[in-house]
């Protein structure tokens, strides 16, 4: 069997519309190509306007379907709510938010000024709480019904994990927050879940965690039972699964995909603690090039 192959039947998703934050790289990209070849609506939101317009572009002429690029810093909540009007106002309702919007490096937690720790919770957990609210409080006030909120978390969520503190944080947070609100906003109709991905390599966030040779000196697939990481593919269905109404009596749950990794150790990062100390420097001298490129 091939594990990369679509799953949902055609038109599982048809007249849905879907939100998809960081939507336009990656596995959010990934999401929104599938979420689009099985018939919803999709908008996208990110800072980088460039890049959104630039993928809702390349996905329409490849799917034939509609895509809204809407630019949003999921970090300040009139622009949340922005968001949320323009993409009520270009497809008459949203169905589900998907928020996969996140940021991500590792260090030494000594190492992190208290700045660049609130940077990555600002994002994930602030920026989750912030589309959240938003778009549950509108559903809410409009008296809709049957809407999904799925979250992107990690294993590391319940574990923790070394090195990636400001990210551990923030999931944890981010998967209270999901448990939570599915027992209380289930009586508006909504349903909301999560997904804790493993290893699926990308190369913008992965370039940025592991520049240079680091990647071949730290193999994540080594760490995964399976021995292999993830095909995006494989993430899309699950997302789309859970995102649709074949999943209506699942609420409140954390659906792991990571090939078995977490059980092998917890904390995906937790090997980090062999790097020698002029390693790190070497490693943050590259993060930082990278990030001025």
């Amino acid at each position: 069997m091939d594990y990369t192959q679509k799953m949902m039947q055609a038109d599982a998703l048809k007249g849905k519309t879907i939100v998809v934050t960081g939507g336009g790289s990656g596995l959010g990209k990934a999401m929104t190509t599938y979420f689009l070849e099985l018939g919803a609506n999709v908008v996208i939101s990110s800072r980088n306007q460039e890049k959104i317009e630039t993928t809702a572009r390349e996905l329409e002429a490849q799917t034939g379907g509609k895509v809204l690029a809407a630019p949003c810093d999921v970090r300040h909540y009139d622009q949340v709510e922005a968001l949320v009007k323009q993409a009520n106002e270009t497809f008459g309702s949203v169905d589900i938010l998907v928020n996969n919007a996140a940021g991500n490096f590792i260090s030494p937690t000594e190492r992190l000024s208290s700045n660049a720790f609130d940077t990555i919770i600002d994002i994930v957990l602030k920026g989750t709480k912030n589309c959240t609210l938003a778009f549950g409080k509108h559903w809410i006030e409009q008296k809709q019904t049957q809407k999904v909120v799925l979250n992107i978390v990690t294993t590391y969520a319940w574990t923790g994990s070394a090195y990636v503190v400001p990210s551990a944080t923030a999931k944890a947070g981010v998967l209270a927050m999901t448990r939570s609100l599915a027992v209380e906003w289930a009586k508006y109709g909504m349903r909301f879940n999560a997904i804790a991905p493993g290893p699926f390599p990308t190369k913008g966030a992965w370039d940025r965690l592991l520049p240079g040779n680091l990647k071949e000196q730290f193999d994540l697939a080594k760490k995964v039972p399976l021995k292999r990481v993830g095909a995006h593919q494989e993430l899309a269905n699950l997302t789309a699964y859970l995102v649709s109404d074949f999943s209506a009596y699942i609420n409140g749950e954390v659906i792991t995909i990571d090939g078995g990794e977490w059980l092998k150790g917890a904390g995906q990062f937790n090997l980090l603690e062999d790097i020698p100390e002029e390693l790190w420097d070497m490693l943050e001298a590259m993060i930082r090039a990278k990030k001025g490129s």
